[in-house]
């Protein structure tokens, strides 16, 4: 006889088994409690728009190749959202002038982009973005980064195996008006910055001059990419550092002139922090100033500096340095046993009367050994397992089993709650 055939997830989708979950749930919540310590507000937007959306912000690529994109039954090009900001956009330009500046908004929300899965990288992923908007000044872009650090320091990612480096657009273009790099040229030498870390010494300083750089541009823009004291040299990136000092994050935070943010909204302070731990630099969040926000939206103009970090790479590297939490199977450390039938509804109410007293349980769905019943407790990490049998009864108490010592007490039910959060409490 055959055996049935279990249909595969959609290719690049993510499925959440408890411990997965249990992965993701850790993330959300240190992305929250980040987020909220310096007053952000939560938000979210739709997770389908339409396609026109994303036409005037993001890029061709984006929109062309990697967007999930499809017809709807009344006619309209709409896609699973592949990034949030042109909706930040539209959801701040339709209230622009009831809403209350400096702004600050957070999301942790699911995305969809149709790219090659591979490590680090799916179809389907969760996104922490978060900005603030309204304020134009190297201050706002170190609160970003103090908040970022913020969310390292929680997840016990120390100095030395995550950093942020940061860099100013403005800066760049200066220094490029000294090396004669002509505007149009900018975004191909801004892209081949990007591309440096990646590439073998020689191989990039061949592709920078068969990309229409001279000899001595080159040599320039090697000298630029390397001057890590250049940062002294301009007021906003001064006044940053001065901040992030007062802020206290100082130590995860240095000037990097590679950092180019390829994007084109960028306009001014950018940053990326990097996992460190494995030798090999992996970008776990980036983000930076774009002062062109609403523009393209309809709305007046409005100053705004934020950054997004994915959850599988950040997944990926909590893992590898043992930073997440161990999995507990059940939220519930207390088992009430059934006896047997003539006992459920006691074991019920006993569990919803433990309930009451905000201790967490499960109550065992049906009459069974009571050996299979403390198995199936310890293999779900349950601490305690209570039983209800005709002695407990007509005395009043409850057998309390601590199924990490094996010591087995009686206890009377009207003392059972407090009992059992000391024990909890490991008292």
């Amino acid at each position: 006889m055959a055996k049935n055939i279990i249909v595969p997830s959609v290719k690049g989708t993510r499925e959440f088994y408890p411990e997965e979950m249990a992965r993701r749930n850790f993330i959300y919540e240190k992305v929250r409690e980040a987020s909220q310590s310096f007053g952000y507000q939560e938000w979210d937007a739709p997770f389908i728009e339409t396609l026109e959306l994303y036409a005037a912000k993001s890029g061709e690529e984006l929109v062309k190749e990697q967007a999930f994109t499809f017809t709807d039954r009344g006619g309209s090009e709409v896609t699973l959202r592949p990034e949030l900001t042109p909706s930040l956009a539209r959801m701040i330009a339709k209230k622009q002038r009831q809403l209350v500046y400096p702004l600050r908004w957070w999301s942790f929300g699911p995305f969809w982009r149709y790219e090659r899965p591979q490590k680090g990288r799916s179809r389907e992923f969760f996104q922490w973005n978060i900005d603030m908007l309204g304020p134009d000044s190297p201050e706002a872009d170190a609160e970003l980064i103090a908040v970022a650090v913020k969310f390292m320091q929680s997840v016990g990612l120390n100095p030395e195996l995550a950093r942020v480096y940061v860099n100013n657009r403005q800066l760049m273009d200066s220094e490029f008006d000294k090396l004669d790099i002509p505007t149009e040229s900018r975004l191909m030498v801004s892209n081949l910055v990007d591309r440096r870390s990646k590439m073998k010494a020689d191989a990039w300083a061949k592709t920078a001059l068969e990309a229409g750089l001279s000899q001595s541009q080159l040599d320039g823009l090697i000298a630029l990419l390397e001057n890590k004291e250049l940062w002294k040299e301009w007021d906003d990136l001064v006044r940053l550092f001065a901040a992030l000092d007062a802020l206290g994050v100082s130590e995860y935070v240095e000037f990097d002139p590679n950092i180019m943010r390829g994007l084109l909204y960028y306009t001014g302070t950018v940053f990326e922090a990097f996992d460190l731990s494995g030798g090999v630099r992996r970008a776990l969040l980036g983000g930076g100033r774009y002062n062109n926000l609403l523009a393209d939206v309809g709305g007046d103009p409005l100053s705004a500096v934020g950054f997004a970090m994915g959850d599988v790479v950040a997944g990926i590297v909590l893992d590898d340095n043992g930073l997440i939490p161990e999995f507990e199977p059940s939220p519930a450390p207390v088992l009430v046993t059934v006896f047997g039938k003539e006992f459920m509804t006691e074991s019920l109410a006993l569990s919803a009367e433990l309930r009451e007293s905000g201790i967490k349980v499960m109550s065992y769905p049906k009459a069974d050994k009571i050996g299979k019943q403390f198995k199936f407790a310890n293999k779900m990490g349950m601490k305690i397992a209570l039983i209800l049998g005709a002695d407990e009864v007509e005395s009043d108490q409850v057998a309390v089993k601590n199924l990490v010592s094996g010591e087995q007490v009686k206890v009377t039910r009207a003392n059972i709650s407090e009992k059992i959060k000391k024990m909890l409490a490991g008292d």
